[in-house]
């Protein structure tokens, strides 16, 4: 099998770049022009200049047409990866009827990601799409990197589950402009009408607060990492205050413990769980009233846990922690009491979200879905009963 056809057109903007026939600031054939110069569909010419458009070669204006960028990247690097990919497969692109899916995720583990990654790589085999994997260790230049990487790979989609952040990725709002197939997991973009799917993170963590609540809690802490522009974080904190305010329950900005790192994936984790540690003991002494805790993250429950426990402190008799996903204990029931986020159903959505988009079958009503989630009750709260949304 021949190079794809968007390939082709790719290919040839390169090299009229690299030939010098198109200067910089030159007005590049519209999609129109080449798809009847190549004898291809708008599809496949829109394909090939959202690829280049990503890649920084070409630079859109509205109502003008394309030109080439002012600031170019290294084309001789990038023909050279093109060459080495084709090279790299006597037959190129697996098959025509099959897609290439891009994935970019922070990371994944057993508690929470794992069961996602699962679900779409299931999806794809469903659909026969291939799936390129790419992790960013909770780096936002690497989230771009990959982001970059996958588009020059030719991907027809992306399913991105962004890093958390202060700034949005540069690289995803070029994506959502110029049309690109996308889907975000696990949280939205606020202000960018971007396909996504999510957790009813606000209602599920309205349901764990008044799980401590209807246990007689009151003195109620929440620990998480910083909230800014990560709206799974945002809600969270948003829910765990209504919840107090419905029952009359001023909260209290002191009980609010929103600055630990050591979940975010980092090369300095060690030091940073180190940090946190040192923050939350601190924090503990400082309130002898809170007596309960609601972590955003299951992994500051579990940190919070084992200061607890070297403190002499027992779960639920002393303190009481709920937290978003668990594992379970050595007898196979969840050590805290805990919101199970459907990841199963999350990567079932966005997958079918994301092949609508490529195959034009997109519907802009029903960009954002919001995934249900299950209350399981664990070993850290004294009430035992189960609930559901």
């Amino acid at each position: 099998m021949g190079t794809p056809l968007y390939k082709q057109l790719y290919q040839h903007i390169l090299d009229e770049i690299i030939s010098g026939r198109l200067q910089k600031g030159d007005r590049v054939p519209s999609e129109h022009e080449l798809a009847e110069q190549f004898g291809v569909s708008r599809i496949t010419s829109k394909k090939a200049f959202d690829i280049l458009s990503q890649a920084k070669v070409i630079e859109r204006s509205r109502g003008k047409g394309s030109f080439v960028a002012q600031t170019l990247p290294d084309l001789a690097q990038m023909k050279s990866e093109l060459d080495e990919q084709e090279s790299s497969s006597s037959e190129g692109r697996p098959d025509s009827e099959q897609r290439l899916i891009g994935l970019v995720l922070p990371h994944f583990a057993e508690a929470y990601g794992l069961r996602l990654l699962y679900s779409i790589e299931e999806e794809c085999t469903k659909h026969q799409s291939h799936l390129v994997l790419k992790r960013t260790h909770g780096s936002q230049e690497e989230e771009e990197q990959a982001i970059r990487s996958l588009i020059r790979l030719g991907v027809d989609g992306l399913i991105v589950f962004p890093v958390h952040g202060e700034h949005y990725n540069a690289e995803i709002l070029r994506l959502v402009l110029s049309g690109f197939p996308l889907v975000l997991v696990d949280r939205y973009l606020k202000g960018i009408d971007s396909y996504a799917v999510y957790t009813d993170n606000y209602h599920a963590a309205v349901a764990l607060t008044e799980q401590l609540l209807d246990e007689g809690y009151e003195q109620i802490a929440l620990i998480s990492p910083p909230i800014e522009n990560t709206t799974a974080l945002e809600e969270r904190f948003q829910g765990f205050s209504a919840a107090l305010a419905s029952r009359n329950i001023v909260p209290n900005p002191e009980y609010c413990l929103m600055s630990l790192l050591s979940t975010l994936p980092s090369s300095v984790r060690e030091q940073q769980l180190a940090e946190d540690r040192k923050k939350l003991e601190r924090f503990i002494v400082q309130n002898p009233q809170i007596n309960a805790f609601v972590a955003c993250e299951h992994s500051l429950a579990v940190l919070l846990f084992r200061l607890l426990t070297e403190m002499g402190k027992k779960m639920p008799d002393d303190y009481s922690i709920v937290c978003f996903d668990s594992l379970k204990d050595s007898l196979g029931k969840p050590l805290f009491t805990h919101i199970l986020q459907d990841e199963q159903m999350m990567g079932k959505v966005a997958m079918d979200k994301l092949l609508n988009q490529i195959s034009g079958l997109s519907n802009s009503s029903t960009k954002l879905t919001v995934v249900e989630y299950t209350l399981v009750q664990g070993s850290s709260t004294r009430v035992q009963h189960h609930g559901e949304t």
